[in-house]
Formats: structure tokens, C-alpha cells, sequence
């Protein structure tokens, strides 16, 4: 399970982005009691924990807080009862007659069945979001249920409270449980129901103090965390060490998309949105277009053609549909000898076989090197699918040789499948196959090195586990690591270098960070991320590559990825012996929506963004 960080420590992480303590694990200071100048005895401290017993009193900051985020653990008595309250100002006789409460509340104490942890005290309560709902309709599955994220007396929980001007939100153990807006249309209705409407200032201040409630029950707080925000919920610093002078640039101007129209016959815009962008161990660059298309073309910046290597539209589920972008075709490895076998490698999602995901085999045409045998498919796996996102879907030969598939956890929220932790399923998982035998007539073997081979009902495929929606994996092409970058849920993104039978953690954690309340998980202690960020700093993380290339020297040896929903670009200086980040250097700060970046021969990277006039790939450059 997860292990807490050190009382009274932030990560590296946390100090770059603004986070700050506010217990440090040993003293009081910065609180008091409740309309009280000192802390009461009922207060103490011991291995970093502060605990309060009946009658300790209500604790709040000395500080008042307007626009912040607080992360916050607990642990609550059998049958107990307490709360985190906010925007606490001392004009009444309690601190819930002025500040929003938290509930925290025993999770098998079922007396109180219309409030429970993480609920706001009479007035929100858990809801799950309408893109859930349509997912879960579409495929036939109970769409009203939500998740009750609250572990037992006894357990640590987790509560993090992002409260700012323009939105709201509440989520316990890494679990969103709803949003809100203090003082909207709805919040007003809401107040106006509950037992706060007699209290004139309950929530009308907009700054106050942060109260950990002692309500009669024994309870415990670590790793009390704030982050101050803007009115409208940005951070105060970016998670950086610096700048870089560099910039990005189109890579191929001239180029033009072999039978592309940016529009159908209906008039309908038809842009290109390309997931690959690969080299065969030649001059020429692939890249793979998400509707189904691959393009050949010379790898020469002022390039004009293009050559429709293969085709199989058909074949592929468009990512254009309601609910299913994240299908298509996907992925895109040439086999090591492709020179000799003419042999390369795809993932996509059916068309005609619905959720299911698809790895095959295709081969060159023998009559003409820039085209593909469309009829030569040998499809090598099939993984069904339980919801239409989170198919993860990069291909890469390792140096070993062997095919690395990135697979999802099937999708929708809160892995409800538990498919993360579940060495039975492919989903979740890394998989390592050999593509040159067959075996127990399949398509593809076993390498008999792989970590699961002789664990029973695990899957023999598997390589690495404890994955949400890999987005992507990619072998650093001049030190054989396998990076690997996993995209969050509601509170954290996350970047791993992939170890031989890791558990990587979901969906018993995000990050370093504890999620859901599941009894029973694997017992291979989850691995600790090269590197995390938050969702205030992006919300969608686009995995990169390390830049083995000389021609921009200030990126030579870092990890370039980026957030496809902010569009911040960054370049990751990790230190291989030390197994530590150098350092998280800036080279965009927002508005580049990448989508996937690619590699040719040499270690340039390229990356790529989905445009409605062809435009899509571009590479970097010194200011």
C-alpha cells in the first residue's frame, strides 16, 4: 500500500510549484484553538502526527486563506466524527456557523447514511460526471452509481479541496466527488435549504481560516499541505527550474499529404491528427494519422511529397465519433529487420468488432518500397475492451528485440474493473511479446525472461502493471531505458522509466499519492515516478522522448514531453545513477496542444498537433 511521505517534508516537486507546510510534523506553530490564542493539552504530536482527543477543541490556522489548495491526511475513530473546515472567521460560536465543512466521518458508520467523508456537510455530496454517464450508458453499465472512496476507522485518507473564485472542487482518496461555485445560482439555493441559512456569514467572507474539527471523537491529521492559487485557480509558480532558449518550428513546410482533403464531400472539416511519427532504419520518416492512414515521406525539411503507405480507414473506429477519441489507429513499430522482412507493426481499434483493440502484422509491397500490402494483415492480438477509452496503444521494439505494447485500463473512471492491479488481464499493463515464433497457437511467444512467466493466473505477457492510459511509451534510443508517461485522473500526471516486473501503482495511487480504498491490491510494492505534476499545472500528459540529437545541443540527453490540455512543453533532466531530476526546464508555456512526439534515425525528436491545414509536425530550435 501506499507509504506516506516524511512528516514535515515536501517532495521536490511540491517546493518547485508553490506547496507549503502547514503542520511540519513536529510543532504547533501557525495554529490555535478556536477563538483561543495557544493550542490545547487534548492537541498532540507524535511521529508526525497531530492528534486530538474529546474535548482537544476546534484547531484553525493563525493565517487566513482566500484562493488555495489544501492536501491533507486523516484518520478517524471507530464511529467517529470530525471535519476540515474553510474560509473560518471567529464572529460566531462555531467554526461551522461561518466556514464550509468537509465531513469526515467513519466509512462503516452508516447511521448518517446522507453524509459521509468527503461530503460537504449538508450541502454537496458525491455525483459522477456526465462524460461517465454517456461512457457507461454506451456500453449497457449502471450509470447512476458513484464510488464511496472512504477507507475504515483506523486507515489513513486523503482529502484535497481546491477552492478558488471560479471553481470549486472536492476529492477523497484521489476520487473527484463534485464541483462547485461558493456563492453561485446553486450554491445560494443549496445554503438556503440547509440549517446555514440562519447563520448570516456562513460562507460570505471569501478568506478565512482552515479548522480541523474535534467533534467529540478521537482523530488524527499528517501531511497538512496548502498551495495559495489566483482568483481563478492558477498556481502562484510553475513547476520549473527555468527557460530554455528554444522554440518549435514546422519541420516540413513544403509537405503535402498524399490524397488528404481538409474537408469530406459534405463540407465537413476533416483535420489531421497524427499519433506516430517513426523512421525504419532509413532516410525516410511514417507518420500515422489517427483515422486510420499511414504517410511515407523523405526525412528532408524541404520534403513536398508525401506517399499513402497503408490505408485501412475501414478497418479502424473513428476517433471522430461521440466518447471515442482516444480510439483509432494508434500505434506504429518496424521490425528491427524490416530492411530484410519488409515487416512492420499497428494497433488500432476495430470498427467491426466493437471495444476491441487490435495488434497486427502487415508487410511492404514487394513491387514498391513506399507502399504497404493492405491484404497482408496477420493480426497477432486481440484485447477486448470494456469502454472506449484508455486504450494506450504505443508500440516500440526494445533493444532486446521484443514488441512492448502500452495498454490501458479499459477506461471510464476510477478503474472500476480494477484492471490496474490484476495480473490476470492485459489491460493495465506493459506488454513484452516475441513476434519471431509462435506459440500455444498464437501469433507470437513468450519470452522466457518475462517477470510473470511462472506466476500463476497472471498473464505471461505482461512485462510491467499498475498503469491508467499510457500516453506513450518510447525507448531512449541511446541508453535502452523505457520511458513511460501515465495520464491521471482528476489530480495528478505522472512520468515512470519502466523497470522488468514493476507495479507502477494504479489504481491504488496516482503519483506518490494514495487513490480509491481498495482492501485487497497486489502485493509488489508500486515503484516511485521519475516525476508527477498536478492538475493545476496541466491535466493531460503527452509522453515524450530523450533527445539524442546534437543540432538544439541544449536538449541533448533530456526527456522532452508535455500537457496536451494546457500546452506546456518541458524537458526533463533526470540523472540516471542518482535516480533523481536534475532539473524540469520550460520550453513552452502553454498553447501547444501536442499530441504525440516522434523520433527519426539520429535522436531528433519531433513532436505533432492536430491541424485543419496539414501542418502538423514540427520540430524544435534555438531561439
Amino acid at each position: 500500500m501506499f507509504v506516506s511521505p516524511a512528516a514535515g517534508e515536501l517532495s521536490r516537486y511540491e517546493k518547485t510549484s508553490g506547496w507549503q507546510l502547514l503542520f511540519d510534523g513536529k510543532t504547533t506553530s501557525g495554529w490555535r484553538n478556536y477563538q483561543a490564542e495557544s493550542v490545547s493539552d487534548g492537541w498532540t504530536i507524535e511521529d508526525g502526527v497531530l492528534s486530538g482527543t474529546k474535548g482537544a477543541g476546534d484547531l484553525i490556522t493563525k493565517d487566513k486563506f482566500d484562493h488555495f489548495e489544501l492536501s491533507i491526511e486523516y484518520r478517524i475513530s471507530k464511529r467517529g466524527n470530525s471535519g476540515v473546515l474553510f474560509h473560518v472567521t471567529e464572529d460566531g460560536k462555531k467554526p461551522w456557523h461561518s466556514g464550509p465543512e468537509i465531513q469526515i466521518l467513519d466509512s462503516e458508520a452508516d447511521d448518517k447514511k446522507s453524509q459521509k467523508s468527503g461530503y460537504l456537510y449538508g450541502l454537496y455530496q458525491p455525483e459522477r460526471p456526465a462524460w461517465s454517464q454517456r461512457a457507461r450508458a454506451a456500453v449497457g453499465i449502471d450509470a447512476s452509481s458513484v464510488t464511496d472512496a472512504s477507507r475504515p476507522a483506523g486507515e489513513w485518507n486523503h482529502i484535497y479541496a481546491l477552492v478558488s473564485k471560479d471553481q470549486c472542487m472536492l476529492a477523497l482518496n484521489g476520487n473527484r466527488y463534485f464541483r462547485f461555485r461558493i456563492g453561485d445560482d446553486d450554491w445560494n439555493q443549496r445554503v438556503a435549504k440547509s440549517k446555514f441559512a440562519m447563520f448570516p456569514n456562513f460562507a460570505k467572507s471569501g478568506s478565512g481560516h482552515i479548522c480541523l474539527q474535534e467533534h467529540g471523537s478521537d482523530v488524527s491529521f499528517r501531511n497538512i499541505k496548502l498551495r495559495k492559487l489566483t482568483a481563478d485557480g492558477q498556481p502562484l509558480a510553475q513547476s520549473i527550474d527555468g527557460q530554455l532558449p528554444v522554440t518549435g518550428e514546422l519541420a516540413f513546410p513544403n509537405l503535402e499529404w498524399d490524397g488528404w482533403e481538409p474537408v469530406d464531400e459534405n463540407g465537413r472539416n476533416m483535420p489531421l491528427r497524427f499519433m506516430e511519427l517513426t523512421h525504419a532504419g532509413d532516410e525516410r520518416l511514417f507518420a500515422v494519422a489517427q483515422k486510420g492512414q499511414i504517410f511515407a515521406f523523405k526525412n528532408d525539411s524541404q520534403a513536398k511529397e508525401s506517399t499513402l503507405f497503408l490505408d485501412i480507414t475501414e478497418r479502424v473506429a473513428s476517433w471522430r465519433k461521440s466518447g471515442r477519441n482516444e480510439e483509432g489507429l494508434l500505434g506504429l513499430a518496424f521490425h528491427p529487420k524490416f530492411q530484410e522482412n519488409g515487416q512492420f507493426f499497428v494497433y488500432y481499434s476495430s470498427e467491426k468488432d466493437d471495444l476491441v483493440s487490435r495488434v497486427s502484422r502487415f508487410t511492404v509491397s514487394k513491387e514498391d518500397p513506399n507502399r504497404a500490402d493492405v491484404d497482408s494483415e496477420l493480426v497477432i492480438m486481440e484485447i477486448e475492451q470494456p469502454f472506449h477509452n484508455h486504450n494506450g496503444g504505443s508500440l516500440e521494439f526494445g533493444p532486446d528485440g521484443y514488441l512492448y505494447i502500452g495498454m490501458g485500463d479499459g477506461g471510464d473512471m476510477n478503474d472500476p474493473l480494477s484492471n490496474g492491479q490484476n495480473l490476470s488481464t492485459l489491460l493495465g499493463s506493459i506488454l513484452r511479446i516475441d513476434i519471431d515464433r509462435q506459440q500455444d497457437e498464437k501469433q507470437y511467444a513468450i519470452p522466457a525472461d518475462n517477470p510473470y512467466v511462472d506466476v500463476e493466473k497472471a498473464r505471461p505477457e505482461i512485462y510491467a502493471f499498475g498503469f491508467r492510459n499510457p500516453w506513450r511509451i518510447a525507448f531512449d534510443s541511446k541508453r535502452g531505458d523505457l520511458w513511460m508517461a501515465d495520464v491521471g485522473q482528476d489530480l495528478w500526471e505522472e512520468i515512470n522509466i519502466v523497470q522488468r516486473g514493476g507495479n507502477y501503482g494504479w489504481s491504488i495511487r496516482e503519483g506518490l499519492h494514495p487513490f480509491g480504498n481498495a482492501s485487497k491490491v497486489n502485493a509488489i510494492a508500486p515503484e516511485v515516478p521519475v516525476w508527477e505534476y498536478d492538475h493545476r499545472i496541466g491535466r493531460s500528459i503527452t509522453g515524450g522522448r530523450v533527445y539524442n540529437a546534437t543540432r538544439v545541443p541544449q536538449l541533448t540527453g533530456k526527456y522532452l514531453y508535455a500537457d496536451y490540455v494546457t500546452g506546456r512543453v518541458w524537458a526533463l533532466d533526470y540523472d540516471r545513477v542518482a535516480k533523481k531530476v536534475k532539473s524540469n526546464m520550460e520550453i513552452s508555456d502553454g498553447g501547444i496542444t501536442v499530441t504525440a512526439f516522434g523520433e527519426d534515425s539520429s535522436g531528433e525528436v519531433f513532436y505533432m498537433i492536430t491541424a485543419s491545414d496539414g501542418q502538423c509536425i514540427y520540430r524544435f530550435t534555438q531561439k
